[in-house]
């Protein structure tokens, strides 16, 4: 369990059926760190982007584009599926969650039903508009990811801008590119509500440009959502009693964010996938296997997730928390197998995570002089199959925006 993680609940002593490796073995992985960068780079999605904290030149370096040498299957293309809605519930309600374990077991294959993120919703079944698709021979735009942003509204803005993907007013200025959130928007950090209505706002933006904002449902929403569905309602764990409030504020719960949390935001988190694959990249929020215990394909894990959100009480609810809060599993010796196990059964070439801040994967948390952690970019370790996205911001490290190659 990391500091940052607290949970009245027994530990998990792993994640999944394999060994787990001593954590305090450093894996084998790598940083880039460029040159900074010299001002915003041009808002159209054909200039060459860059990540003064590592990003796309650095995994535009270390990655083959799909086609090239892929061993886990070619890319998908994704269909768009409505996630159930999820209403009925108000944020009067709070509870905490509990949030990390080493990692863990999951499998599945299979494109994910992405949703298209929109408006907010004031209604349920509001249908969907999906975004314009490319004309023959037109490539979709470049492919972006976002690391655990947990309420940094302001640091959110200044990398999306940084990276020429908004503009200086904070509206969408990148065209038909795609960005996929992975997950965690709220919690330890001063404005989670703030960071949730921008990502749905460039949803519809994005959407209107050609391009679109989507994004997973990470353990924090789980939490979250748990805190305002169920308050303090007991739940059963192996150590007694809990509930969602309790765990929720342990985890950084900030009661703010559930004093705004309305009906279209609960909507719209409900419906957030777990699992996506895009341009052979498999997309997850926690480091775990856990996602293999909900099906063996990512449409098969997305709709259990959902049906169990839509329809399942809090002891299911807090089991899903509880498994998605998992982490380590593509560390030391066993991890390039782990991720293989994803891989094998969900598709893709390499997984993109978030969940653990890098400082804890990589052991540095702090350096010997107590300064904060240096963090130059996205961390790639597991035999260069995993890349690590959560960039510590809650720990003084940085919220991390990377371009993916396509």
């Amino acid at each position: 369990m990391t500091p940052e993680d607290r949970f009245p609940g027994p530990e998990h002593p792993d994640s999944g059926p394999r060994h787990q490796p001593d954590l305090d073995v450093l894996p084998y992985g790598t940083y880039y760190e460029p040159e900074p960068a010299g001002g915003y780079p041009e808002a159209s999605y054909e200039a060459e982007t860059y990540s003064g904290y590592g990003g796309a030149r650095y995994l535009e370096q270390h990655w083959p584009a799909p086609g090239q040498d892929q061993e886990h299957g070619a890319p998908h293309t994704t269909g768009h599926h409505p996630g159930p809605e999820h209403t009925g519930h108000h944020p009067g309600y709070e509870q905490p969650l509990p949030d990390h374990s080493p990692p863990a077991a999951a499998h599945q294959s299979d494109d994910p039903p992405t949703i298209e993120l929109g408006p907010p919703f004031t209604e349920p079944g509001l249908p969907y508009h999906p975004y314009p698709a490319p004309g023959p021979g037109e490539p979709p735009g470049p492919l972006y990811v976002v690391g655990d942003v947990h309420g940094y509204l302001d640091e959110l803005r200044s990398e999306l801008r940084h990276q020429g993907l908004i503009d200086a007013d904070g509206h969408w200025s990148a065209g038909r590119s795609r960005i996929w959130f992975l997950g965690d928007f709220t919690d330890r950090g001063p404005d989670g509500i703030g960071v949730i209505d921008l990502v749905m706002q460039l949803a519809a933006e994005a959407a209107a440009a050609g391009g679109y904002c989507r994004a997973l449902m990470g353990n924090h929403e789980l939490l979250f959502l748990g805190a305002a569905r169920y308050g303090d309602e007991p739940v059963q764990s192996t150590a007694g009693t809990a509930s969602f409030l309790a765990a929720w504020r342990l985890n950084g719960g900030q009661q703010h964010d559930l004093d705004r949390l309305e009906g279209h935001h609960i909507s719209w988190l409900s419906r957030l996938p777990a699992i996506a694959l895009e341009d052979g990249h498999l997309l997850l929020h926690s480091d775990t296997t856990a996602y293999l215990e909900y099906g063996d394909s990512i449409a098969a894990v997305n709709d259990a997730v959902h049906d169990l959100l839509a329809d399942e009480g809090v002891d299911e609810w807090w089991d899903c928390f509880r498994r998605f809060t998992k982490r380590f599993a593509f560390r030391g010796d066993a991890g390039p197998m782990a991720v293989h196990e994803l891989l094998d059964t969900y598709g893709g070439a390499r997984v993109v995570h978030g969940h653990s801040p890098i400082p804890y994967l990589t052991g540095a948390v702090h350096a010997d002089d107590g300064a904060p952690p240096h963090i130059p970019g996205p961390y790639i370790y597991a035999d260069d199959l995993a890349v690590a996205m959560d960039g510590g911001v809650t720990m003084e490290g940085r919220l991390l925006v990377a371009r993916l190659p396509i």
